[in-house]
């Protein structure tokens, strides 16, 4: 069987759809509202993004799609992630859900204004063109925390990987951090709070985790001391 065809399973396909036709229209399909500008933006943004970033990850890396396509079935991946990657991805779902409700329901009437909007937008293309300029550099970068011993996994540390540990976690955050500012949702701040709080606890288990295992990312820390944000952690 062909690598591809390993690739391209009923649950791929499901995946795809979901990340493609369903969750970036969530704020446009709850409220009804086809003429929304931003929530267009939105979701062309995160269609876009997941479908170029596939693009040229696979162009780069044909295997790491399997690895990607594969998450679920792994029987090493770190019992701590099984819970922490899928409150992730769960994570990137109800930030559009809040938001959509909000503005159907009324919940608040605030509107950010025109430069917020402008400004959240870059944010969130910025996440994104980091997030895959990660997922091209490093052909280890899996949907789970495991040592991908069967890959040959090694310390990748070139690209973003120069600045900080875990850049496709920073591309995710800004993504997140831009939504309730273009979707025009205080109360999605509250999922952004949560979703951050997550990713800094998975990003900290996860980098232990490769300076216990992981030969030579011990040393890949005193060169990149920084973890998500230069300076800080």
């Amino acid at each position: 069987m062909s690598e591809n065809k390993k690739t391209v399973t009923p649950g791929v396909i499901l995946q795809v759809f979901v990340f493609i036709g369903l969750l970036p229209f969530l704020p446009i399909l709850i409220t009804g509202d086809w003429g929304w500008l931003e929530a267009w933006l939105y979701a062309l943004l995160a269609i876009f993004g997941f479908i170029i970033s596939r693009i040229l990850a696979a162009k780069k890396h044909p295997d790491l799609l399997t690895e990607r396509a594969n998450f679920a079935k792994h029987v090493d991946v770190k019992s701590w992630d099984k819970v922490l990657s899928r409150l992730v991805g769960l994570g990137g779902a109800i930030l559009p859900l809040v938001a959509a409700l909000e503005v159907r329901d009324g919940w608040t009437e605030f509107q950010f204004s025109l430069g917020w909007k402008i400004f959240a937008f870059v944010i969130m293309l910025l996440g994104y063109v980091i997030g895959t300029w990660a997922l091209m550099e490093n052909r280890f970068f899996s949907g789970v925390v495991r040592i991908q011993t069967e890959r040959g996994h090694h310390v990748v540390d070139g690209g973003p990987y120069r600045w900080v540990r875990h850049p496709g976690y920073v591309g995710g955050l800004l993504a997140a951090f831009g939504t309730p500012i273009l979707l025009d949702s205080l109360w999605t701040f509250a999922v952004v709070v949560v979703y951050t709080a997550i990713l800094i606890l998975r990003t900290s288990l996860e980098d232990r985790t490769l300076q216990e295992e992981l030969p030579g990312y011990a040393e890949y820390t005193q060169r990149t001391r920084y973890r998500l944000l230069p300076g800080i952690w």
